[in-house]
């Protein structure tokens, strides 16, 4: 990823209720409400849930995620839903050398079978291939995550096996992990 696109903040228009903001300081607020409002529900998939505690905590993510430049720079957006915050979606874990990178994401639970995560990553897809100039995009969710797996399944994703455990979970219990990625040639644009 190129360090000098972290200069200005990225708005991608999905569809006509969809929108994509690069994440702001500003935004820690909405997103704590929806963690603590959700709690129970995003905790058995999002290890990070219980140490998100105060909204404290959630504005020490935003700042470290907003603030870091060059290498450790990484897009991550927030998603807004009719002019609401809705979840979160972005990049993590990105090789530039080897053009490489992952997509996480979360929606609040009153949002998902609308399709809302599929349209975004599929943007962020085209994002990363067509500007990022990468070359694979992984796609990683816990053996079980029937709704997070729908995704890579729905956008032509190939999966490529399970990574045994691959996370630690707020229980403290490893879980397998499956992965899935797309190649720049497989991008339907």
């Amino acid at each position: 990823m190129n360090p000098e696109l972290n200069s200005t903040n990225k708005i991608f228009q999905v569809d006509e209720n969809i929108v994509l903001r690069q994440l702001l300081l500003d935004d820690y607020l909405d997103i704590f409400s929806v963690i603590d409002r959700q709690r129970e529900y995003l905790a058995e998939w999002l290890p990070f849930i219980d140490s998100t505690k105060e909204p404290a905590d959630t504005k020490r993510f935003v700042e470290e995620t907003v603030n870091q430049t060059g290498d450790r720079f990484e897009y991550v957006f927030t998603i807004r839903y009719k002019d609401q915050f809705a979840g979160l979606v972005g990049f993590k874990a990105t090789d530039k050398q080897n053009r490489r990178t992952e997509l996480g994401y979360w929606l609040s639970r009153d949002l998902q079978g609308e399709g809302i995560v599929t349209k975004c990553v599929e943007r962020l897809c085209r994002f990363a291939f067509d500007e990022l100039n990468m070359n694979r995009i992984q796609v990683r969710c816990a053996v079980g995550n029937v709704k997070s797996r729908a995704i890579p399944h729905s956008l032509g994703f190939v999966f490529e096996g399970v990574e045994r455990d691959g996370e630690l979970s707020n229980k403290g219990v490893f879980r397998d992990i499956e992965c899935y990625s797309r190649l720049k040639r497989e991008n339907r644009s």
